[in-house]
C-alpha cells in the first residue's frame, strides 16, 4: 500500500500541486530541528534531534511561510505566465512538505499521545488552509489565464500536464463556488478532516485493547516456536505471571486460527477482529462512517458529480465507477465459485475429522491447512523457517540488483524514529547514489496495521537541482525472541516484495517536478509497480536466492517449491473473495447518490448479501476497520478496487518478461524501469503502452487466478 500523509491527502482531494521546492535552497535559518536545513548524511532527517514537541510549532511556522507564498504570486504584478504562476505553485510549501512528510511518517508507525493531538488539532487546520488556496478566486484567475492563452505546443510534456492538472484542480476543488456553498464545502472538508482522523485512532484503540490471555499450551496448537515465544512476551508485557497472550494484530491472530485446536478460542478471537470498530463503545466507529459517507455524498453534489466515486474516479485509470463494477463482476463469480469448493472441501475433511457443529469463518484458516496438508502433503509452517525477514530482505535486494544493478549499503549510524529500523543507502550498478531507504519491520501498539511506503523526501529536478528520494517501507511482522528470529509466512514474505515495489517506484523517479514524481500517479496505477514483485518473489529462481533455512543455511528445496506453489493455489477463491467484497463494499459506500441516513451495520450486511458473499467469509476490511477508505479523507475511497485492476497491470507486465525468454531480461527491466521513472508525468495508460507496446490483456490474470487455463 502507498501511504499518503494527510497534507499530502488534502493535496490530492483538492487536485492542485502542494509540492516544494528543494528545501535546501532555502536562505532563512531556524531554530527548530524539523525547519533547519538538514545537516545529515543525504540529507535524512534528523530524527536524533527532533522532539514531539517540535512539531506543532514547525507546523505553524511551515503554514505562515505557505500562505505568504501564495500571497505572493497571488500579488504578483507581472502577467501570469506558466513560470511565475502554475511553476511557482509548484515549488511553494517546502518546508511544509518537510513537515508533513516526517510528522506523519512518525505518527503512522510510531505513534504517541502527543503525536495524536497534534495530528487531530491539526486535521481542520490542514484542511482550512488548503481550502484558502484552493479556493482562492484571485489566484484562480492566474492560473486560468495561463490556461487559456499559453502556447502548450512551447510546453515540455510534464509541463503541459501540471498545467492540465492545476487547472482542472482548482475547478474539481470548488473554486466557482460562491457564498453559502463555498462555506458549506469548506465545513465539509473541515468535518471530514476530523472525522476521519478520529477513526484511525478508533481502529488503532481497538486493534490494542483486545488478548485472549491462553493459559493451557496445548490450545496453542503446532504455533511455530517464535511465535509462542512472543505471545509469551506479549503476556509478561500486558501484566501476567504465565501464559500466553494472542492479540488481534495480524501476525498473531492469523497463526492462531490456522494452529489452535480450540474451536471456542478461534471463534473468540475471529469475532474480536471482525468487531473492531463495531461495538458500540467508545471506539465504535458506525456513526463516523455514516456522518463521512453523507458528507462525501453532499461535497461531491455540490461540485457536480452525482456520486462521490464520480468525483475521485474521473482522475483515475477507470474513469468511471460503472467501468470499475463491470471489470469486478468478470471476476466475482469464478472467484467465488472456487471459494465454494474450498468450503465444500473444508467442511468435509471437518465432518471426516469428527468434529460436529456448522462450518464457520473461524475454522476457515484452520481447515485450510489441514487440506493443504492432505492433498499435498504441505504445513504451511513448513515454509518459515526458510523465510526468515533478514533473508527476504535480501532477497528484495537481489532481485533488484539482477533486474536493475541496484546495490544497498547499510547505514549503521544513521538518525531512525526507532530503533528497530534499518537505513539503506541505495546505489546505482556504476555506484553512484540513487536514494535512501528507511525499513521498519516490527509489530507494536505504536504502530497502525498493515504494510505502507511512504515518502520522507520526494525526487524532483528543476532547473538542474536534483533532489534524491528518500522512502520508508513498513511492515507488522512479528518482533525477533531471545532466542527465535522473525520467521515469515508466505504472505508476509510477499508482502515485503509488494512494499519493496512501491519504494522502488519512489527511488527510480526521474521527473521534473515533485507532485507528479514516483507513486504520484492515479490510484489504480500505483498499485501496479508493488504487484509485479509479488510475481518474482515465488519464482523458483528467485527462491533459491534467498529462502535458506535460518539454522543450516540450506536452499529451498525444489520439492518443497513445488509443494508450496501447488499448496498456494488451493484457498484462491478465498483470497480473491474476501478482497473483492471489500472492493464492492468500497464502491457500494460510495455510489450513494443521497446524503440518507444509513446503518452502517445493516447497510454492509445487506450488501453483502445481495453481492451473494457466504457467510464464512468475511469482507477482508469491514466497514468498522476499513482504514483505507475511512481514515483520512479520501484515501483509497472509491479506490480500494485498484489492487485487482493493478493485477490485470502486473500479470501482463510479468508476462512481458517471460515472453522475452527469462524473468531477468534485461532490455525488458529497462523498459520497465523507464516507466517508472517517468511517475505521473504522463497518463498512466501512455505509460504502459509505451512499456508493453499495446494495452494489458486480462488474460494472464485469468490464467494467474485459474479462471482460464
Amino acid at each position: 500500500m502507498k501511504l499518503t500523509n494527510i497534507a499530502m491527502l488534502v493535496c490530492v482531494i483538492l487536485l492542485t500541486s502542494c509540492q516544494s521546492k528543494d528545501e535546501n535552497v532555502t536562505e532563512k535559518t531556524y531554530d527548530n530541528p524539523i525547519l533547519a536545513e538538514w545537516d545529515t548524511q543525504f540529507g535524512v532527517p534528523p530524527f536524533d534531534k527532533i522532539k514531539n514537541e517540535d512539531y506543532k510549532p514547525a507546523f505553524e511556522v511551515a503554514l505562515k511561510e505557505h500562505k505568504d507564498e501564495i500571497d505572493a504570486i497571488v500579488k504578483n504584478s507581472d502577467a501570469p505566465t506558466f513560470k511565475n504562476t502554475i511553476e511557482a505553485l509548484e515549488l511553494t510549501a517546502s518546508s511544509l512538505n518537510k513537515v508533513s512528510s516526517v510528522f506523519y511518517a512518525v505518527q503512522g508507525a510510531h505513534t504517541n499521545d502527543v503525536l495524536d493531538a497534534v495530528a487531530t488539532e491539526m486535521a481542520p487546520i490542514f484542511s482550512a488552509h488548503y481550502d484558502d488556496i484552493n479556493l482562492n478566486k484571485e489566484l484562480f484567475k492566474r492560473v486560468k489565464k495561463v490556461y487559456e492563452t499559453t502556447d502548450k505546443s512551447k510546453l515540455t510534456g510534464p509541463q503541459q500536464k501540471l498545467l492540465e492538472d492545476s487547472y482542472k484542480g482548482f475547478v474539481r476543488s470548488g473554486v466557482a463556488l460562491e457564498g453559502k456553498k463555498e462555506e458549506r464545502l469548506r465545513a465539509i472538508n473541515a468535518k471530514l478532516a476530523e472525522l476521519t482522523d478520529k477513526f484511525g485512532k478508533n481502529v488503532l484503540a481497538e486493534t490494542n485493547a483486545f488478548e485472549m490471555h491462553v493459559t493451557d499450551k496445548k490450545d496453542l496448537g503446532n504455533l511455530p516456536a517464535s511465535l509462542v515465544a512472543l505471545a509469551a512476551d506479549e503476556a509478561k508485557k500486558r501484566g501476567h505471571d504465565d501464559g500466553w497472550s494472542i492479540t488481534v494484530q495480524r501476525p498473531s491472530i492469523n497463526p492462531f486460527l490456522q494452529s489452535s485446536p480450540n474451536r471456542e478460542m478461534r471463534k473468540t478471537m475471529f469475532d474480536a477482529y471482525a468487531m473492531r470498530g463495531d461495538n458500540d463503545n467508545d471506539n465504535d466507529n458506525k456513526a463516523i462512517i455514516e456522518e463521512v459517507v453523507q458528507l462525501r455524498v453532499e461535497k461531491a453534489n455540490l461540485l457536480g458529480y452525482e456520486t462521490h466515486a464520480d468525483l475521485i474516479l474521473e482522475n483515475a485509470m477507470a474513469k468511471k465507477p460503472e467501468a470499475v463494477l463491470k471489470f469486478m463482476d468478470q471476476l466475482w463469480n469464478p472467484v467465488l465459485d472456487m471459494a465454494k469448493a474450498e468450503r465444500k472441501a473444508m467442511k468435509d475433511f471437518m465432518a471426516k475429522d469428527g468434529v460436529k457443529g456448522v462450518f464457520d469463518g473461524s475454522d476457515w484458516r484452520h481447515y485450510v491447512e489441514k487440506v493443504r496438508k492432505e492433498r499435498y502433503d504441505f504445513n504451511e509452517e513448513e515454509m518459515r523457517p526458510y523465510f526468515e525477514f533478514n533473508a527476504v530482505k535480501n532477497g528484495a535486494f537481489e532481485l533488484s540488483t539482477k533486474l536493475f544493478g541496484l546495490t544497498f549499503k547499510e547505514l549503521k549510524d544513521i538518525p531512525k524514529w526507532h530503533e528497530d529500523q534499518q537505513v539503506f543507502e541505495v546505489l546505482e550498478a556504476d555506484g553512484k547514489h540513487l536514494g535512501v531507504i528507511y525499513m521498519d519491520f516490527f509489530a507494536r501498539d505504536s504502530k497502525r496495521g498493515g504494510a505502507w511506503m511512504n515518502e520522507l523526501r520526494a525526487q524532483s529536478n528543476v532547473d538542474g537541482n536534483f533532489v534524491t528520494p528518500i522512502v520508508t517501507n513498513n511492515f507488522n511482522y512479528p518482533r525477533p525472541t531471545e532466542g527465535q528470529p522473525s520467521l515469515l509466512s508466505f504472505r508476509e514474505a510477499e508482502t515485503m516484495f509488494h512494499e519493496f515495489g512501491h519504494a522502488l517506484h519512489g527511488l527510480f523517479s526521474s521527473t521534473t517536478y515533485q507532485s507528479q514524481s514516483g507513486t504520484n500517479t492515479p490510484r489504480d496505477f500505483v498499485e501496479f509497480p508493488s504487484q509485479v514483485m509479488e510475481n518474482w518473489m515465488s519464482e523458483p529462481e528467485v527462491l533459491k536466492l534467498y529462502a535458506k533455512h535460518y539454522q543450516t543455511g540450506e536452499v529451498i528445496p525444489d520439492a518443497l517449491i513445488k509443494k508450496m506453489n501447488d499448496a498456494n493455489s488451493f484457498n484462491q477463491g478465498f483470497a480473491n473473495v474476501e478482497y473483492m467484497a471489500a472492493a464492492y463494499l468500497d464502491m457500494y459506500w460510495h455510489t450513494l447518490k443521497d446524503t440518507d441516513k444509513r446503518d452502517a451495520r445493516k447497510f454492509e450486511t445487506d450488501k453483502m448479501n445481495e453481492l451473494g458473499l457466504i457467510d464464512e467469509i468475511l469482507p477482508r476490511y469491514r466497514s468498522g476497520y476499513f482504514n483505507h477508505i475511512f481514515s483520512s479523507p479520501v484515501g483509497y475511497s472509491s479506490g480500494y478496487y485498484s489492487y485487482k485492476w493493478s493485477e490485470v497491470l502486473d500479470a501482463d507486465a510479468f508476462q512481458a518478461f517471460k515472453d522475452a525468454g527469462s524473468i531477468f531480461d534485461q532490455e525488458t527491466a529497462k523498459k520497465y524501469r523507464n516507466m517508472l521513472s517517468q511517475g505521473g508525468s504522463k497518463d498512466g495508460m501512455e505509460l504502459y503502452k509505451e512499456f508493453r507496446g499495446a494495452e494489458p490483456k486480462i488474460e494472464p490474470l485469468l490464467v494467474k487466478l485459474g479462471i482460464k487455463k
